[in-house]
């Protein structure tokens, strides 16, 4: 089941992103709850996940953004997609992706962009396979040290 992450999905939000680049879950102390309430509080911010036999098995974050260009239009930036891996081959981050899709239509967003950090062949053609193409736009990273 597909469908927007609610408070008590943290934990298993966390535990999820130990297999897209985070390698220790961290401490669940003021500044983390802080976090987490803010994602889920704002109404720009969608991190959806994908539920299976009551576990979270895929999530992606869709974030609405708003635009003065384009006709005032919004647009939709896609991030963090990560299946667990026992799950993955099974359609669940495509799910995921069709949702946040939904999301950014009834949104009026004039486009999606979707950022990773994989060079893997088969990750770049799934997103390839969900709609997006790498030929139109160029993306640029900025690492920040805090």
């Amino acid at each position: 089941m597909v469908r927007e992450a609610r408070y008590e999905d943290l934990k298993s939000v966390l535990e999820l992103y130990l297999f897209l680049h985070d390698e220790e879950i961290p401490e669940h102390d003021e500044h983390l709850e802080k976090m987490w309430r803010q994602i889920l509080d704002d109404p720009n911010h969608h991190l959806i996940v994908n539920e299976v036999d009551g576990r979270v098995v895929s999530s992606c974050d869709c974030l609405i953004i708003p635009n003065l260009s384009r006709s005032v239009r919004p647009h939709a930036f896609i991030e963090n997609v990560v299946t667990h891996i026992d799950f993955r081959k099974k359609g669940y981050a495509g799910e995921c992706l069709a949702y946040a899709k939904e999301i950014a239509e009834r949104e009026n967003c004039y486009k999606m962009l979707l950022a990773t950090g994989s060079k893997n062949p088969d990750t770049l053609r799934f997103y390839e396979n969900a709609g997006y193409n790498c030929k139109d736009k160029t993306a640029f990273v900025q690492w920040l040290n805090v």
